[in-house]
């Protein structure tokens, strides 16, 4: 266990609090988001992205329990291929992951400004021409700051905040179904308005990485990251991962279904796309004259993305401690309150970020997509990593063996990739620019220890950064309807995508360390995890 951090977080909370970060502003925006993009065809769109994240999540519920270390996620890399993939890994896991905070205040102004009543017309101005103006950016900045406090002084306090918030969000989105069948639900709008994929089959494939699908499963991941604060990790951790992505897959094609269903006639007279709504369910809700629905919509828009910040604002302190366990960031951030064991530094940094992200970044759409790709660029790393550790034989101890991981972690590195690939250029490309852009960081540290093992650190992770061109070429030589220049014809694009996706699945399985390459002085496999 971390020095100083304490398991006090169970079954319950934990599976809590990947349901919290899962159910965050992505149910109030995602529904309608997709089926902008898709039309009814979105509930492809969520069952192929939940089937892909359930994939990737078996493999990091395999590692969670095997290092029960907080921050595990930017962890687990180092560990089977050393520095170069670790700094990869974990810089874009957390520059997508810190940047979540900010989104979800974001959300809840948006939804905001959308307030009905004569009193609240002021609020109409805090979002105009789909961004937030200086009033709205600073409400959003509080809400920042509360989600800081909630977390600063125990996680315990976290914890019990968050399972509070998350019923709240189970009863919320079951109201919203409920109340839209029952004001209005037209079947035909499954097949009208051009049909059930009105836009092409090639439509819901990109509405998975750029509407909101991939960013809504986001938080499978938080359950992972307070490995080191949870209690029976090796049970806990795999259980709670597992369960959390599936109740929300379930909520979320209730809710997907229920848009669909629900929309009335004359705001799709000009097709899916056209639907231009600013805080979608809560509008929605209105143009049926639901208004005891639109207000409760209005009080969880404040509900539901600040649970999910409150919970990535303590997980990605912890990731910021385990990128300072592995050397890539200052030691001041890796240092634990002795009294309250949370590490405020790291938390310090965050809300900086937060900040930044918020004045770059100034509408809940703007980062959905980025943020979506960038940590698929992270996940990519556990289905090799995973497999890495198998071949280390008895160098490392597996409390969780997931059967059949020999054929779970290839299929979910390909899918990965084609997510990857179907965010469209040249989204693609300019996400995986930022996550170059962070080598420097990486450099500094490293001639900063002497470039004591480059080399083959270097060596063992040449087939991430190869990886990671390849993919950018390729969505540049891509098909057109995935935004490329057509040099790749559509099917035959994936096709290239696919194989080359197995090709450095074994090349990256194969370049893992023969042992654990545990920082000097750790092993966390020699702690108590219970």
């Amino acid at each position: 266990m971390d020095k100083g951090m304490r398991r006090e977080i169970h079954l319950v909370a934990l599976t809590m609090t990947g349901l919290g970060s899962i159910i965050g502003s992505g149910w109030l925006f995602g529904a309608w988001k997709a089926a902008k993009v898709a039309g009814p065809a979105a509930m492809v769109a969520w069952i192929l992205g939940m089937a892909v994240i359930l994939l990737i999540g078996l493999t990091y519920a395999e590692l969670g329990p095997m290092f029960p270390r907080s921050g595990g996620m930017v962890r687990y890399a180092h560990y089977s291929h050393g520095s170069f993939v670790g700094f990869l890994s974990g810089w874009a896991n957390w520059i997508a992951i810190a940047s979540v905070i900010p989104i979800e205040a974001e959300a809840s102004i948006q939804y905001m400004s959308s307030w009905p009543w004569h009193w609240a017309q002021w609020t109409h101005h805090l979002y105009v021409n789909k961004t937030l103006t200086p009033p709205g950016l600073l409400l959003a900045a509080i809400l920042v700051f509360i989600y800081f406090l909630l977390n600063y002084w125990t996680v315990k306090l976290f914890a019990r905040a968050n399972t509070a918030i998350t019923v709240f969000k189970f009863i919320i989105p079951a109201l919203t179904v409920i109340g839209l069948i029952a004001a209005h639900f037209d079947t035909h709008n499954f097949t009208q308005y051009g049909g059930f994929a009105p836009n092409g089959w090639a439509s819901v494939l990109t509405a998975i990485a750029t509407s909101g699908v991939i960013f809504a499963f986001n938080g499978f991941q938080s359950p992972i990251n307070l490995a080191g604060e949870a209690r029976n990790p090796s049970r806990n951790v795999p259980l709670a991962v597992i369960g959390s992505v599936l109740l929300a897959g379930v909520i979320y094609l209730f809710l997907q279904a229920a848009f669909i269903g629900s929309m009335p006639g004359n705001l799709l007279s000009h097709g899916w796309a056209s639907i231009n709504l600013k805080s979608p369910f809560a509008d929605l809700a209105l143009a049926l004259n639901v208004n005891w629905l639109a207000i409760v919509l209005f009080l969880d828009a404040f509900v539901s993305p600040s649970g999910t910040g409150i919970t990535y604002t303590a997980t990605t302190a912890r990731m910021v401690h385990g990128m300072e366990a592995n050397g890539y960031f200052p030691k001041v951030f890796g240092r634990i309150h002795p009294r309250y064991g949370v590490p405020r530094a790291a938390m310090w940094l965050n809300l900086v970020i937060a900040y930044i992200f918020m004045l770059m970044f100034r509408g809940w759409g703007e980062l959905a997509g980025v943020i979506s790709v960038a940590t698929l660029i992270s996940y990519v790393t556990g289905p090799i990593a995973v497999m890495a550790f198998r071949n280390m034989g008895d160098h490392v101890k597996r409390p969780v063996r997931i059967p059949g991981m020999s054929v779970i972690a290839p299929i979910a590195f390909i899918f990965a990739s084609l997510i990857l690939y179907w965010a469209q250029w040249p989204l693609t490309g300019e996400v995986i620019i930022v996550i170059i852009i962070g080598l420097p960081v990486y450099f500094y540290y490293t001639a900063k220890a002497g470039w004591r093992g480059f080399s083959e650190h270097f060596r063992r992770g040449l087939w991430l950064i190869v990886y990671l061109l390849w993919m950018a070429l390729v969505s540049f030589l891509g098909s057109g309807k995935f935004g490329g220049i057509g040099v790749l014809p559509y099917g035959w694009d994936m096709v290239v995508v696919a194989v080359s996706a197995l090709v450095f699945y074994i090349w990256g399985v194969r370049s893992g360390f023969p042992k654990p390459n545990f920082p000097e002085g750790e092993n966390p496999q020699l702690v108590d995890a219970e």
